[in-house]
């Protein structure tokens, strides 16, 4: 394992606030959805096939928490994973979110999308 950049390792309060907002599975498919693409609150309604103030409400709870960030685009919020989640996953090289206190796995597959994603990002 690498070893991890101070400004990339939570304190324990910012942990704890992260890790409590992942303990739901409805805040875990939003964030894997947008491991692949930043995505405006009617796709991720579509998505997830929750009501649209669910879906609200949970990416309150990931915003309040650093996990995600929201953009306004016209009427509609787009949102993103945030800085510190994009550290976190460029820091295990695509493998894995390490916080530095703790480390969370997704599927290969949606990693390996936001991995890509991340880099075109990089050289564009």
């Amino acid at each position: 394992m690498k070893p991890t950049a101070k400004e990339d390792v939570l304190s324990p309060r910012e942990c704890a606030s992260v890790l409590k907002a992942l303990a739901d599975e409805t805040r875990l498919r939003i964030l894997e959805s947008l491991l692949a693409e930043e995505k405006c609150v009617s796709d991720l309604v579509r998505e997830l096939g929750c009501p649209q103030p669910h879906v609200s409400h949970h990416l309150r709870i990931l915003r309040d928490s650093g996990v995600v960030e929201g953009l306004r685009e016209g009427k509609q919020v787009c949102y993103r994973i945030s800085p510190i989640i994009k550290r976190a996953l460029a820091n295990q090289e695509g493998k894995a979110l390490n916080f530095g206190c703790c480390e969370l796995r997704f599927p290969e597959s949606i990693l390996a999308t936001a991995k890509s994603r991340a880099l075109h990002m990089v050289h564009a």
